[in-house]
């Protein structure tokens, strides 16, 4: 019976899809925020289980995905991302781990599977074997590695599974030489955890509940030590607010713990999207004892975004007074943030990217980029103080650093471009070579072989010059004719540094243009770029990209009607407030996954960890900046938007499914474009990590499919009157 009627509310579904899209069903409430008063007509969305919106959300899916699928040239893209994927099996850089014994630990995906396994070998020219295939673990279920942690020896790995892209599950222990689970599993973890220097015990912090819609299950967590062969439910705790309330721990921050082999000491990190360390030490000693006598290491207000240790210094990045960022250090033996030296000064254009600091026997080494697009290596030799520039192999856009560990004169580097493959070296400090050691099977990709790329600084409604990454092909015309896909971020002070990535390099062999808008909010120019597009002063992040569209227009890269725009998860303000204050300028608006409803954040589980970035409801400016970069409270009936394809997860941790739900059920009602609104949530999915490879080639075929055919290109265009 039950059986039967799950299949009459399927038919339902899509009888009423296939007939029209369904207004979404609104209950209003009203806010008052600091005097100010404010409507919200959807806000019975929030309530995920309730049995209509289920009904709405649903039936819009199928709407949207029978649109989608009907679209003409859609089903070719993602045969040609197909036939890309087939030339090769990839491994990600930052998925691999080299363990003190020479064995490697990495993720790979080879043509044929859809999920990333994990394999290991014993020394780069190792055989390689297979440790655990997610795919085969469990019948009829698919798991995705998420991450792993291999043990300083190489003896074990630990590894963080989850289903459906919820990104929380457990984490699994290997025996490498015996490929054996070990019994125990510990349930619901954020990452995969730290091992201890006695490869016998890990430090991990898991969430509270499961359900990626429970307000509490990131609120108040602690960290636990875990000792392998020994039942989650022996752990204790070692790092939270429950334990040390002296240490004024807030709610929303996330409490990590770990133990540094080479200073000896344990440390206590408080982690939220605040991308300044904070953080205590102890002696390593004193971490399975009862009362641990943390020290404080780092505090928010010093402006530490990275550091690494070799056993005699600290050296940590600070933006403090510093926008660009400098390089200090301090003796283990006295750590002291007010008495550290300066090791590397601010450059005058070009900025440190905190990220890619690394240690190791030789000295430090470390990366600067001018304008988050060009990627130079440094390095200052243990005893000096002089700054060497290496030379690099090739030019590089994107430049990432791997040691073993401090002991060890191993580095490797990993360099990528906007139309280069990444390609895997290993350096010598002794003889100051370059040797390629790739993980990846090599291929070649002579459709990009005439691409152009231009790196331009264009001017944005204050004046200020932002970073904006052209790719096309040769030849194309300059009359504003070509189909434009602007992509960006802003947010957190990461930069949308080159990545080479096939499937959006279709859009050139469309004759389109491929922009990438490097605005405020990002880490391209430093810390500076990033406070410029956060909280209050956020409105820069969408001006910028608007500024970089109406540029191309100018120019005739592209024109009216030509420019498709598409960004995810905190760049769906970007997105949605570019599309809401300039909807004559864009043709296509494509957020996915994302922030839509930035008032309302806190009231979601993963919002209060965001508040560092964007702001909270609880002080007057910084609610003022959080409702000014609220794009569903920016939408005006009446208004004609462009075509948008707003997309969900239903597992998504990160992004409540209701925001983009509000934003899409807002936007359809007051639009007058007559172009279409497709609200599609995946209930297989959650923020797009761990997604199979063929989900991740039909996502990118809709963007594109829909973008080609909102902007007018040939062999976008459906047949059916009812699409157009």
């Amino acid at each position: 019976m039950l059986k039967s009627l799950y299949f009459l509310l399927v038919l339902s579904l899509v009888t009423i899809a296939a007939l029209a899209q369904p207004a979404a069903p609104s209950v209003s409430a009203t806010d008052t925020y600091f005097g100010v008063k404010v409507t919200d007509p959807y806000r019975n969305l929030e309530n995920l289980t309730d049995p209509a919106v289920q009904t709405w959300m649903k039936a819009q899916a199928v709407y949207a995905r029978q649109t989608l699928d009907a679209i003409p040239g859609r089903q070719g893209l993602i045969d040609k991302m197909k036939e890309f994927d087939s030339r090769k099996a990839s491994v990600v850089g930052r998925q691999v781990s080299i363990a003190d014994n020479d064995r490697y630990f990495y993720l790979k995906t080879r043509p044929e599977d859809q999920q990333p396994k994990l394999y290991y070998r014993d020394g780069y020219k190792g055989a390689e074997k297979l440790l655990f295939d997610p795919e085969n673990f469990q019948p009829g279920k698919v798991y995705t590695i998420n991450t792993f942690s291999a043990a300083h020896d190489g003896s074990k790995v630990a590894f963080a599974l989850s289903e459906k892209g919820s990104e929380i599950g457990e984490v699994r222990i290997l025996e490498v030489n015996t490929q054996k689970l070990y019994p125990e599993v510990v349930a619901r973890p954020w990452g995969s955890g730290e091992w201890l220097p006695d490869n016998q015990s890990f430090t991990y912090t898991p969430l509270n509940s499961a359900d990626v819609k429970d307000p509490a299950a990131r609120l108040n967590t602690q960290a636990f030590l875990h000792r392998v062969g020994t039942p989650q439910s022996q752990d204790q705790p070692i790092f939270s607010a429950k334990l040390y309330p002296k240490l004024g721990i807030k709610p929303a921050e996330y409490a990590y713990a770990g133990v540094d082999r080479d200073t000896k000491l344990a440390y206590g990190f408080l982690g939220s999207v605040d991308r300044y360390v904070h953080g205590y030490y102890a002696p390593a000693s004193a971490l399975t004892k009862p009362n641990i006598p943390w020290q404080p290491l780092f505090k928010p207000e010093q402006e530490v975004t990275n550091f690494v240790t070799d056993g005699q210094y600290m050296y940590f990045t600070t933006s403090k007074n510093t926008p660009r960022e400098k390089i200090m250090r301090m003796p283990v033996a006295k750590p002291d943030v007010a008495t550290a030296e300066l090791l590397v000064p601010e450059s005058p254009d070009e900025a440190i990217n905190a990220d890619e600091l690394k240690a190791n026997k030789d000295g430090l080494y470390f990366v600067r980029t001018r304008n988050g697009v060009e990627a130079k290596l440094y390095f200052v030799a243990k005893g000096s103080k002089t700054v060497q520039e290496i030379k690099l192999p090739q030019p590089v856009g994107t430049l990432s650093l791997q040691v073993k560990n401090a002991q060890s004169p191993d580095l490797w580097i990993s360099a990528v471009g906007w139309t280069t493959d990444r390609t895997r070296y290993r350096y010598s400090a002794a003889t100051k070579q370059f040797t390629a050691e790739p993980l990846s099977s090599e291929a070649q990709y002579p459709e990009f072989a005439d691409l152009t790329v231009e790196e331009l600084m264009v001017p944005s409604h204050d004046g200020v010059m932002v970073p904006l990454s052209l790719v096309y092909k040769k030849g194309t015309p300059r009359n504003g004719s070509a189909p434009a896909l602007m992509i960006g971020y802003g947010a957190y002070s990461v930069s949308t540094s080159p990545f080479f990535y096939p499937p959006y390099l279709l859009w050139t062999q469309q004759g389109g243009v491929l922009a990438v808008a490097h605005v405020r909010g990002g880490g391209e120019l430093g810390e500076a770029w990033h406070k410029a597009g956060q909280k209050t002063t956020k409105p820069n992040t969408w001006k910028d990209l608007i500024a970089c569209a109406d540029y191309l227009v100018q120019k005739q890269y592209t024109g009216l009607g030509k420019i498709a725009i598409n960004g995810g998860s905190a760049g769906g303000i970007l997105i949605g407030r570019a599309m809401t204050e300039r909807p004559d300028l864009f043709a296509v608006a494509m957020p996915e996954v994302g922030c839509l409803n930035a008032v309302r954040m806190e009231n979601s589980p993963n919002g209060p960890v965001n508040a560092p970035e964007f702001g909270t409801v609880q002080k007057e400016d910084e609610c003022k900046g959080l409702l000014e970069m609220d794009a569903y409270q920016h939408l005006v009936a009446g208004t004609k938007y462009p075509a948008t394809l707003v997309t969900a997860g239903m597992n998504d941790p990160r992004v409540i499914a209701w925001q983009p739900a509000k934003f899409a059920a807002r936007l359809q009602a007051s639009t007058t474009s007559g172009k279409p609104v497709l609200f599609f949530t995946d209930y297989e999915a959650g923020h797009g990590i761990g997604d199979s490879k063929q989900k991740q080639f039909e996502t990118m075929a809709d963007l594109l499919a829909f973008g080609l055919w909102q902007t007018g290109q040939p062999g976008f265009q459906p047949k059916s009157a009812a699409m157009k």
